[in-house]
């Protein structure tokens, strides 16, 4: 593919999950403005840097708007890539055809948390309930679903962090008498209703909750957070590890997830035709101690947040490894409900899939970057509240797109 596409052109992929990397060259506070549902953002002064590990297949067919399209074709030429397309129209026509725009970062994987919530019912308290219950020293812990250095930086109080796909493995650990009640938290919605309905799925046998909308919920209540804390879950016993694996690979069966061994994932690498992310969801530091090799780090519950960061190209392959088991079970079943094609590893990969580079990225520059209204403890709360505001309308608007495939179980 290439020269330019129409926009009804790249709707029909999306709709028949063909795939397809639709980036937008804008600066991050551009794109956060309105892009397409599957959109991602690589800006020009990283397309150098990122497109190799973001999208690693070079005929894949990519569909470049935003600022300076030419200049990107280049860059992208320059990398080896072959199937360079410009979305006739840009952004204009996009909106004038009456397709959807979706504003802020993250867009579809959040929208997907509304839709698992609306479909749930997700069980959720209030800030001043869950404040009540920590005052009169109820029997509850709270777990923060987010990465660990954001609960550093402000967390609820008592709250113990937990990242997404750990809290099926370690919450047990945490929650050990049935009666407690277990409340997830993270800064806005999302990474709390994902990670209460992952432990709901699982059938641990706690009362489960998510605080409502996180510690934006908390700040416009005028509730103090906590700042500097330290707290993570306790390391689990080998009994504990094969009770949430069982829990999470039932969940993973429900969500249609397959399972292969390395002689599978060799096939799936052999394929030059099909985009293939290889995903080691454990914690960074598991991680950067004993590397899988191949695999690049995509901690399992930033993965099902930001999915288009981690995995721009829609319609892609993803295979998950962790050696535990549940972490990677709970991550796929997410991926599998957003309409990925997804695979758990069982055991390790051999040499043919060892050869990705799998060096992290370099952090983006603060120039260009969006200002999430939930992070920091800053924010003005007519924007805490506007993000809320946008948040409540993202299942209307998953029906109006009409394009994303997504089911609950």
């Amino acid at each position: 593919m290439s020269g330019g596409v129409s926009v009804r052109e790249v709707r029909a992929a999306s709709l028949l999950r063909r795939e397809l990397a639709l980036i937008d060259l804008r600066d991050e506070a551009e794109f956060a403005l309105g892009h397409p549902l599957f959109a991602a953002q690589i800006p020009q002064d990283r397309l150098a840097l990122e497109a190799p590990v973001r999208i690693p297949r070079r005929d894949t067919p990519i569909v470049l708007y935003g600022d300076d399209v030419e200049q990107g074709r280049e860059t992208l030429l320059s990398l080896g890539y072959s199937q360079i397309s410009s979305l006739n129209g840009g952004l204009a026509a996009w909106r004038d055809v009456g397709f959807e725009l979706f504003q802020d970062v993250n867009s579809c994987s959040k929208a997907f948390g509304e839709l698992v919530e609306a479909r749930r019912h997700t069980p959720s308290l209030s800030a001043p309930e869950v404040a009540a219950l920590l005052e009169s020293k109820a029997d509850a812990v709270v777990v923060d679903a987010r990465r660990y250095e954001e609960y550093a930086t402000m967390s609820i109080p008592t709250g113990t962090s937990v990242p997404g796909a750990e809290l099926v493995l370690r919450v047990p650990a945490l929650a050990p008498d049935a009666n407690t009640t277990v409340i997830v938290n993270c800064a806005g919605r999302t990474r709390s209703i994902i990670g209460a309905q992952s432990l709901i799925n699982a059938g641990v046998p706690n009362r489960v909750v998510a605080l409502r909308n996180g510690t934006i919920g908390w700040k416009l209540a005028e509730q103090a957070l906590d700042h500097g804390q330290r707290r993570r879950a306790p390391e689990v016993a080998s009994q504990v590890i094969a009770e949430a694996r069982r829990r999470a690979r039932d969940v993973a069966y429900r969500a249609g997830v397959r399972h292969i061994g390395a002689s599978e994932l060799a096939l799936l690498a052999e394929d030059t035709s099909r985009t293939l992310y290889l995903f080691d969801v454990r914690t960074p530091e598991e991680f950067e101690a004993s590397p899988i090799p191949g695999f690049r780090n995509a901690q399992g519950g930033q993965l099902v947040q930001e999915t288009d960061f981690f995995a721009p190209v829609r319609g892609a392959r993803i295979v998950l490894s962790d050696p535990l088991g549940s972490r990677a079970e709970m991550t796929a079943s997410w991926l599998a409900q957003m309409a990925w094609e997804v695979y758990v590893l069982e055991g390790p990969p051999d040499a043919r899939t060892a050869k990705s580079d799998t060096t992290p990225l370099a952090a983006r520059s603060a120039n260009g970057r969006y200002r999430r209204p939930y992070e920091g403890t800053d924010s003005p709360a007519s924007a805490m509240r506007a993000y809320l505001d946008w948040e409540f309308g993202l299942v209307e608007q998953l029906e109006r797109d009409g394009t994303h495939g997504f089911y609950v179980i």
